[in-house]
């Protein structure tokens, strides 16, 4: 289960930086609608196939918290159970977060409606459902960030998980809630704290990288569960 799990970790790490990173951080021109436009009109493939990746890590995502969930379950059920809902919230608003990115490929199409809307109204609307992404993938992460608090706290009280990954993963969840609210409360100050979730980064990787190579201690797993 949880070398599965650190297999899956991989995949939505992997998938998340390519898309994020090479594809769409490329075609999208933070305040400039128009060229925005331009640059996902003329990639429109590329443009989808990281919508399509994003559904992937997200199919990911799921099975991988229910992995958690059987890993983590021994230490507290409860909390446990409570992780499981907060990255099922997550994965959902992220989901639905995810459809505006092919909602801004709408008014960049060659449909006769479209033809009532000037050029410069067509690119605001595509850059308004970019932004409305941002947002919505920033409160997606308010609620994996409270999850990843309580993987965690119940990897480092857990006896078969090294207790580093445990406070790497709390500071990675701290990381993720700064980063949201100040998007929220601050948006001026976002791209300031988004070099933050470098931390993220390391604590979700050490993890990831982990559970692949070594795994649990399945003797003190064992151990803890008929306790």
């Amino acid at each position: 289960y949880a070398r599965v799990g650190g297999w899956l970790y991989l995949v939505i790490i992997v998938a998340g930086i390519f898309a994020e990173l090479f594809v769409r951080d490329k075609l999208i021109v933070s305040g400039d609608a128009a060229l925005t436009a331009a640059n996902i009109a003329a990639s429109a493939l590329p443009f989808r196939f990281s919508v399509a990746l994003e559904q992937l890590w997200l199919v990911s995502a799921v099975a991988l918290t229910l992995i958690l969930y059987v890993l983590l379950k021994p230490v507290n059920k409860y909390l446990a159970l409570l992780a499981t809902f907060f990255n099922l919230v997550s994965i959902a608003i992220e989901a639905l977060a995810s459809m505006s990115l092919l909602a801004a490929m709408f008014p960049l199409g060659d449909a006769a409606y479209l033809k009532a809307f000037e050029p410069g109204q067509l690119h605001a609307l595509a850059y308004l459902s970019l932004r409305f992404y941002d947002y919505g993938f920033g409160s997606s992460l308010v609620f994996f960030g409270c999850c990843l608090f309580f993987y965690g706290y119940l990897i480092f009280k857990s006896g078969y998980f090294p207790k580093t990954i445990g406070v790497l993963l709390i500071i990675a969840s701290l990381s993720y809630l700064i980063n949201s609210f100040t998007l929220f409360v601050a948006p001026a100050l976002a791209n300031t704290i988004f070099p933050i979730l470098v931390l993220a980064f390391i604590g979700e990787l050490s993890l990831c990288l982990w559970l692949i190579v070594k795994g649990v201690d399945v003797e003190k797993w064992d151990a803890r569960a008929r306790s």
